[in-house]
């Protein structure tokens, strides 16, 4: 998406972690995220045995499901910890993953937030890193579009609505992520779980999309990994921009 209001100063993520919280807080929407739900972000960590606000996080998306899962792992945890599953309110495009500006796609690949937005048009929003490598070398359009974000409201032309009051919670997961000294918060988006009779028949249904169908592909080992360890793969893009493990 490419609009005009995200061209306001936003929070980029070379900021001193304790010094960015005491920043974002000067906004009145995260002070009243904070009212709303700092109680109920301790208590959905506690229940998955994380006692205080430090942590990882990792977020994944399925567009087929229209779910977003929050996943965090504790200082002395050794793995990840499902820790809530949101609704994508609405969505838009098709599957397969975004190519060019204006397509109304949502990408697929393996991104991480790159920008918080305490005054976005949609209330809050988190904005990830695409077009990354992969997106460019993949994309045969001179503009592969940009602005993708996590956010409020529940209307989207690429993006993932979450709604106002549901946006609060994952946004402060993210600012307590990067106040516990995490530098990049991973955002995986898939077509679908990648697994299973939805995956079997997504890949039936673009049997003769062999582009596509290869693409897919390298989505899989990243998306296994972390089913199989509970922890971040480490992902590269090879040089026709297609994503491998990195082991």
């Amino acid at each position: 998406m490419n609009y005009l209001y995200f061209l306001l100063p936003i929070f980029l993520l070379n900021m001193i972690p304790d010094n960015f919280k005491t920043e974002q807080k000067k906004y009145a929407r995260v002070r009243q995220a904070y009212a709303d739900k700092e109680m109920i972000v301790k208590q959905d960590l506690s229940s998955v045995g994380i006692k205080d606000m430090n942590f990882e996080l990792f977020i994944r998306a399925f567009k087929k499901e229209k779910q977003l899962e929050l996943w965090c792992e504790g200082k002395t945890n050794e793995e990840y910890s499902l820790v809530k599953t949101y609704k994508i309110c609405s969505s838009s495009g098709k599957e397969g993953p975004k190519r060019k500006q204006g397509d109304y796609q949502v990408p697929e690949g393996f991104y991480y937030i790159d920008r918080f937005n305490p005054f976005s048009n949609f209330y809050l929003s988190l904005g990830i890193n695409y077009p990354n490598s992969s997106d460019k070398k993949l994309s045969e359009y001179s503009n592969p579009g940009g602005d993708i974000f996590i956010h409020g409201a529940c209307v989207t032309i690429g993006c993932i609505p979450l709604t106002d009051d549901k946006i609060k919670e994952v946004y402060l997961y993210a600012i307590e992520a990067k106040n516990s000294g995490q530098s990049k918060i991973p955002v995986h988006i898939f077509p679908c779980k990648l697994e299973g009779k939805e995956y079997t028949n997504l890949k039936n249904r673009y049997k003769e999309d062999q582009e596509m169908l290869t693409f897919w592909k390298s989505l899989e080992a990243g998306y296994k990994y972390f089913k199989e360890k509970k922890d971040i793969p480490d992902i590269k893009t090879n040089n026709k921009g297609y994503y491998y493990l990195d082991e």
